[in-house]
């Protein structure tokens, strides 16, 4: 199946309910919250027709809405603990065939690696990319491309609570059922023991450093930016060093 011509949609699953650092989507760097520095940055996909923040129907989730409506972005309620579902009906709203799948704890994505990603979809034979097996890229610069018909198949197939829980997982265990094609690190990028994702104060505080150390004058860094500027000041790394980092693999 052709898959040139298809609208390709991103969606942000994006809560204020994290355990481990709550309201983290909308704490602030470089005065703006986090999703909206996520945004913009996923903004400079030109392959994306849609971003859609996909949060939760708790209250408590009210904050993201408001954002969304400020920043002139789609959004859909779903179920909390049911992501699967709530990415596959959020891409359906608004008429996604490709999708894009974000989570909302990584503001520093790169728009060139994502563009790899989905280039890297529409002109091979495959099911699902992404740079995720094995990690390569630095923890939160991730990318995962997939068809929204092989979402909805995993919602039809799976009651598997990690499957719910996490979007792509369905897909990931079955490499013998799905073609899975990888997008590896170059080499001046790979550092796959690099946190830079947003699960602790420690996080936060290391990723609004690089923020303020770019945005103000260079909003178009790219991880090859960042982890020069890391080398270069290797004191920066003891923020987030010992923090566990969680990964479905």
């Amino acid at each position: 199946m052709n898959k040139f011509g298809k609208k390709i949609v991103a969606t942000i699953e994006c809560r204020m309910t994290s355990s481990r650092l709550p309201g983290k989507v909308l704490k602030e760097a470089c005065g703006k919250p986090m999703l909206e520095l996520l945004v913009e940055r996923l903004r400079r996909v030109k392959a994306i027709e849609e971003i859609i923040l996909a949060t939760t129907t708790n209250s408590t989730d009210d904050p993201i809405v408001s954002l969304a409506k400020r920043m002139g972005v789609n959004y859909f309620r779903g179920s909390e603990h049911d992501v699967l579902k709530r990415v596959l009906c959020a891409a359906k709203s608004f008429d996604g065939e490709i999708l894009v799948e974000v989570t909302g704890d990584c503001p520093l994505l790169d728009p060139e690696v994502i563009s790899q990603g989905i280039a890297l979809y529409l002109h091979n034979d495959c099911d699902y990319v992404s740079n995720l097996d094995p990690v390569s890229f630095p923890v939160g610069i991730d990318t995962q491309v997939f068809s929204v018909d092989l979402l909805a198949l995993a919602d039809k197939e799976t009651d598997v609570p990690a499957d719910r829980e996490h979007v792509s997982w369905f897909i990931r265990r079955q490499p013998q059922r799905f073609r899975k094609l990888h997008l590896p690190a170059p080499q001046e990028l790979h550092w796959p023991e690099l946190g830079l994702t947003l699960d602790e104060e420690r996080d936060y505080k290391l990723i609004t450093n690089i923020f303020e150390h770019f945005y103000l004058e260079f909003k178009d860094f790219s991880t090859y930016d960042i982890l020069r500027y890391l080398r270069a000041n290797p004191a920066l790394l003891e923020m987030n060093k010992e923090v566990s980092r969680t990964r479905v693999q």
